[in-house]
Protein backbone atom coordinates (compact mmCIF):
# COMPACT_ATOMS: atom_id res chain seq x y z
CA UNK A 1 0.00 0.00 0.00
CA UNK A 2 1.09 3.27 -0.89
CA UNK A 3 0.22 6.14 1.80
CA UNK A 4 -0.56 9.50 0.01
CA UNK A 5 -1.11 12.60 2.65
CA UNK A 6 -2.88 15.66 1.33
CA UNK A 7 -2.87 18.90 2.99
CA UNK A 8 -5.94 21.29 3.50
CA UNK A 9 -6.57 24.73 2.08
CA UNK A 10 -3.35 27.01 1.74
CA UNK A 11 -1.29 24.34 3.48
CA UNK A 12 2.19 22.08 2.79
CA UNK A 13 3.06 18.76 2.89
CA UNK A 14 4.71 19.57 6.14
CA UNK A 15 1.39 19.49 8.08
CA UNK A 16 2.11 15.72 7.83
CA UNK A 17 5.32 15.90 9.56
CA UNK A 18 4.40 13.31 12.44
CA UNK A 19 2.51 11.46 10.25
CA UNK A 20 5.21 10.66 8.01
CA UNK A 21 8.13 10.31 10.04
CA UNK A 22 5.82 7.37 11.32
CA UNK A 23 4.24 5.37 8.56
CA UNK A 24 7.50 4.40 6.90
CA UNK A 25 7.39 4.82 2.79
CA UNK A 26 4.79 7.41 2.71
CA UNK A 27 4.75 10.64 1.34
CA UNK A 28 3.27 13.70 2.02
CA UNK A 29 3.10 16.64 -1.16
CA UNK A 30 2.54 20.24 -2.08
CA UNK A 31 -0.49 20.49 -3.99
CA UNK A 32 -0.16 22.76 -7.46
CA UNK A 33 0.81 26.24 -6.18
CA UNK A 34 1.70 25.90 -3.15
CA UNK A 35 3.48 27.56 -3.91
CA UNK A 36 5.24 26.20 -7.01
CA UNK A 37 3.39 25.54 -10.06
CA UNK A 38 -0.50 26.61 -10.52
CA UNK A 39 -3.50 26.27 -8.50
CA UNK A 40 -6.44 24.16 -9.46
CA UNK A 41 -9.55 25.71 -9.08
CA UNK A 42 -11.44 23.04 -8.06
CA UNK A 43 -11.10 19.82 -6.27
CA UNK A 44 -11.90 17.96 -9.59
CA UNK A 45 -8.60 19.65 -11.12
CA UNK A 46 -6.96 18.86 -8.02
CA UNK A 47 -7.64 15.16 -7.98
CA UNK A 48 -6.65 15.10 -12.28
CA UNK A 49 -3.07 16.70 -10.99
CA UNK A 50 -3.07 13.74 -8.19
CA UNK A 51 -3.76 11.25 -10.56
CA UNK A 52 -1.13 12.51 -13.05
CA UNK A 53 1.50 12.18 -10.45
CA UNK A 54 0.46 8.67 -9.07
CA UNK A 55 0.71 7.47 -12.38
CA UNK A 56 3.79 9.36 -13.40
CA UNK A 57 5.14 7.40 -10.09
CA UNK A 58 4.00 4.23 -10.42
CA UNK A 59 1.93 4.02 -7.08
CA UNK A 60 -1.18 1.45 -6.96
CA UNK A 61 -2.97 0.13 -4.02
CA UNK A 62 -3.21 3.59 -2.81
CA UNK A 63 -4.45 4.61 0.58
CA UNK A 64 -5.78 8.90 0.41
CA UNK A 65 -5.06 10.56 3.66
CA UNK A 66 -6.66 14.43 3.31
CA UNK A 67 -7.29 16.78 5.31
CA UNK A 68 -10.38 19.21 4.75
CA UNK A 69 -9.53 20.19 1.22
CA UNK A 70 -7.31 17.25 0.64
CA UNK A 71 -10.54 14.80 2.19
CA UNK A 72 -12.59 16.07 -0.66
CA UNK A 73 -9.61 15.23 -3.25
CA UNK A 74 -9.27 11.82 -1.12
CA UNK A 75 -13.31 10.91 -1.53
CA UNK A 76 -13.74 12.03 -5.21
CA UNK A 77 -10.45 10.34 -6.35
CA UNK A 78 -12.12 7.26 -4.62
CA UNK A 79 -15.52 8.15 -6.57
CA UNK A 80 -13.95 8.41 -9.73
CA UNK A 81 -11.23 6.12 -10.11
CA UNK A 82 -12.17 3.02 -7.00
CA UNK A 83 -9.83 0.55 -8.89
CA UNK A 84 -7.05 2.57 -7.77
CA UNK A 85 -7.85 3.04 -4.24
CA UNK A 86 -7.32 0.70 -1.50
CA UNK A 87 -8.91 2.80 1.16
CA UNK A 88 -9.50 6.55 2.14
CA UNK A 89 -8.93 8.34 5.32
CA UNK A 90 -9.91 11.89 5.89
CA UNK A 91 -9.11 13.85 8.99
CA UNK A 92 -11.46 16.62 9.25
CA UNK A 93 -13.00 16.04 5.91
CA UNK A 94 -17.08 15.63 4.59
CA UNK A 95 -19.19 15.10 1.51
CA UNK A 96 -19.73 18.44 1.55
CA UNK A 97 -17.41 21.86 2.56
CA UNK A 98 -19.20 24.65 2.82
CA UNK A 99 -17.24 27.60 3.97
CA UNK A 100 -18.89 30.53 5.45
CA UNK A 101 -18.72 33.87 3.61
CA UNK A 102 -17.11 35.76 6.14
CA UNK A 103 -13.48 33.61 5.60
CA UNK A 104 -13.75 34.34 1.79
CA UNK A 105 -14.29 38.09 2.02
CA UNK A 106 -11.10 37.93 4.97
CA UNK A 107 -8.55 36.29 1.95
CA UNK A 108 -9.87 38.32 -0.31
CA UNK A 109 -9.31 41.53 1.80
CA UNK A 110 -5.77 39.62 2.22
CA UNK A 111 -4.75 39.06 -1.19
CA UNK A 112 -4.91 43.15 -1.29
CA UNK A 113 -2.54 42.86 1.65
CA UNK A 114 0.02 39.51 1.77
CA UNK A 115 1.82 41.42 4.41
CA UNK A 116 -0.71 42.14 6.85
CA UNK A 117 -2.13 38.04 6.35
CA UNK A 118 1.39 37.36 7.18
CA UNK A 119 1.43 38.82 10.43
CA UNK A 120 -1.99 38.19 11.28
CA UNK A 121 -2.36 35.83 14.88
CA UNK A 122 -4.25 32.65 13.84
CA UNK A 123 -5.63 30.78 16.25
CA UNK A 124 -5.37 27.18 14.13
CA UNK A 125 -1.75 26.89 15.45
CA UNK A 126 -2.60 27.46 19.08
CA UNK A 127 -2.53 23.75 19.86
CA UNK A 128 0.90 22.81 17.80
CA UNK A 129 4.14 22.41 19.03
CA UNK A 130 5.73 25.56 18.69
CA UNK A 131 8.34 24.27 16.57
CA UNK A 132 6.21 22.76 14.12
CA UNK A 133 3.82 25.88 14.35
CA UNK A 134 6.57 28.09 13.04
CA UNK A 135 7.27 25.73 10.35
CA UNK A 136 3.10 25.76 8.93
CA UNK A 137 3.05 29.91 9.42
CA UNK A 138 5.92 30.51 7.13
CA UNK A 139 5.07 28.20 4.50
CA UNK A 140 1.55 29.52 5.03
CA UNK A 141 3.10 32.88 4.49
CA UNK A 142 4.82 31.13 1.52
CA UNK A 143 1.83 30.31 -0.52
CA UNK A 144 0.38 33.42 0.11
CA UNK A 145 -3.51 33.92 0.87
CA UNK A 146 -4.78 33.66 -3.13
CA UNK A 147 -3.75 29.90 -2.73
CA UNK A 148 -6.04 29.83 0.49
CA UNK A 149 -8.91 31.99 -0.85
CA UNK A 150 -8.31 29.57 -3.98
CA UNK A 151 -8.66 26.22 -2.09
CA UNK A 152 -11.46 27.98 0.18
CA UNK A 153 -13.94 28.43 -2.58
CA UNK A 154 -13.23 24.75 -4.24
CA UNK A 155 -14.30 23.64 -0.98
CA UNK A 156 -17.48 25.80 -0.57
CA UNK A 157 -18.03 24.15 -4.58
CA UNK A 158 -17.71 20.60 -3.45
CA UNK A 159 -20.51 18.44 -2.88
CA UNK A 160 -20.78 14.91 -3.58
CA UNK A 161 -23.42 14.27 -0.78
CA UNK A 162 -26.26 12.67 -3.65
CA UNK A 163 -23.01 10.29 -4.29
CA UNK A 164 -21.19 8.98 -1.30
CA UNK A 165 -22.64 6.19 -0.91
CA UNK A 166 -21.72 5.04 -4.09
CA UNK A 167 -17.84 4.68 -2.46
CA UNK A 168 -17.30 1.51 -1.53
CA UNK A 169 -13.96 1.49 -0.10
CA UNK A 170 -12.86 1.26 3.13
CA UNK A 171 -12.70 4.95 5.01
CA UNK A 172 -12.14 6.18 8.61
CA UNK A 173 -13.09 9.40 9.45
CA UNK A 174 -11.20 10.98 11.37
CA UNK A 175 -12.19 14.00 13.87
CA UNK A 176 -11.36 16.05 16.48
CA UNK A 177 -14.47 16.91 19.02
CA UNK A 178 -13.59 20.68 18.69
CA UNK A 179 -13.42 21.01 15.44
CA UNK A 180 -15.46 23.81 14.33
CA UNK A 181 -14.78 24.15 10.78
CA UNK A 182 -15.79 20.72 9.73
CA UNK A 183 -17.60 19.45 12.89
CA UNK A 184 -17.94 16.03 14.03
CA UNK A 185 -21.31 15.60 12.04
CA UNK A 186 -19.05 15.62 8.95
CA UNK A 187 -17.72 12.78 9.79
CA UNK A 188 -20.52 10.52 11.50
CA UNK A 189 -22.42 11.56 8.14
CA UNK A 190 -19.77 9.42 6.23
CA UNK A 191 -19.63 6.82 8.24
CA UNK A 192 -23.64 6.74 8.22
CA UNK A 193 -23.63 6.80 4.42
CA UNK A 194 -20.31 4.93 3.29
CA UNK A 195 -20.90 1.15 3.02
CA UNK A 196 -17.63 0.56 4.52
CA UNK A 197 -16.44 4.01 6.63
CA UNK A 198 -16.17 4.42 10.42
CA UNK A 199 -15.79 7.30 12.07
CA UNK A 200 -13.45 8.21 15.07
CA UNK A 201 -13.20 11.44 17.16
CA UNK A 202 -10.27 12.69 18.71
CA UNK A 203 -11.00 14.36 22.43
CA UNK A 204 -9.39 17.49 22.41
CA UNK A 205 -8.88 17.97 18.79
CA UNK A 206 -9.70 20.97 16.66
CA UNK A 207 -9.45 21.13 12.95
CA UNK A 208 -5.95 19.99 13.06
CA UNK A 209 -6.48 17.11 15.21
CA UNK A 210 -3.49 15.37 13.23
CA UNK A 211 -0.69 17.83 14.45
CA UNK A 212 -2.05 18.34 17.54
CA UNK A 213 -3.02 14.51 18.73
CA UNK A 214 -0.32 13.03 16.25
CA UNK A 215 -0.01 9.90 18.75
CA UNK A 216 -3.97 9.84 18.70
CA UNK A 217 -4.31 10.15 15.00
CA UNK A 218 -1.23 7.76 14.52
CA UNK A 219 -2.53 5.13 16.36
CA UNK A 220 -6.09 5.19 14.60
CA UNK A 221 -4.38 5.28 10.92
CA UNK A 222 -2.22 2.45 12.13
CA UNK A 223 -5.28 0.41 13.80
CA UNK A 224 -7.58 0.83 10.81
CA UNK A 225 -5.07 0.15 8.11
CA UNK A 226 -4.10 -3.13 10.02
CA UNK A 227 -8.00 -3.93 9.11
CA UNK A 228 -6.98 -3.36 5.84
CA UNK A 229 -3.79 -5.34 5.49
CA UNK A 230 -6.01 -7.93 7.04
Amino acid sequence: MQLIFIHGSGGSKEAWTYQTQYFKGSMALDLPGHPAGELRPSIAGYVEWLRAFVREKGYSDLVLIGHSLGSGIALLYALMYPEEVKAVITVGGGARLRVHPMFLTALEEAVKDPAAYANTPNPAYDLIDRELAAVLKRRSAENGPAATLNDMRACDQFDIMDRIDQIDIPTLALCGDQDVMTPPKYSHYLAQHMPRSQAQIIAGGTHMVFAEKPDEVNRAIEDFLKTIAA
